[in-house]
């Protein structure tokens, strides 16, 4: 799946090994700093970082690598789950999910069947088509959820009892 997940834009004029090999270090540089700043951010609280420049950074990164890369990419789709964190955590509930939206379906191929980082994906566009007032969407957003927990963590368990109470409750 190497070749799915570090997919490269079609384009008329396909991008140079060395384009590639530039951009791949790009990114592997931005997501480290984004570390550091989210580092700052969230933990040491000294000098914090504003939210609105963690969301900046995200979304430059994103213009600048979707001139080479594919949005399955798993550089993109790494800076993808960086902004629709910082929407979750700025209360910008539309923006999160347009990148949730954006994430599931590589998270989908990318990952084994029945993992946990697709089922968490699908929790997390779940309550928030719940909060958006789209419910329909966020119950089968939330059943897919279910369902690939009770096969990752068995049909028992009490973190699936409180998805299904979640669902019942709205």
């Amino acid at each position: 799946q190497d070749k799915e997940k570090l997919e490269i834009r079609k384009l008329n004029d396909p991008p140079s090994a060395e384009t590639v090999r530039d951009m791949i270090k790009y990114a592997r540089n931005v997501i480290e700093e984004f570390r550091r700043a989210k580092h700052y951010k969230y933990i040491l609280c000294l000098t914090p970082t504003p939210p609105g420049l963690l969301l900046e950074i995200c979304e430059l990164s994103l213009e600048k690598m979707g001139a080479v890369f594919e949005e399955s990419n798993v550089y993109m789709l790494h800076m993808m789950y960086q902004a629709m964190g910082v929407c979750l955590y700025v209360q910008d509930w539309e923006g999160a999910l347009r990148y949730g939206q954006k994430i599931i379906r590589p998270y989908s191929k990318h990952y084994p069947s029945y993992s946990l980082n697709v089922a968490s994906m699908w929790l997390k566009l779940g309550r928030l088509y719940v909060a958006l007032e789209n419910r329909p969407a966020g119950v089968k957003a939330l059943k897919t959820a279910i369902a690939i927990m009770e096969v990752a963590h068995g049909k028992d368990h009490p973190y699936i009892s409180e998805i299904k109470k979640e669902l019942e409750d709205h």
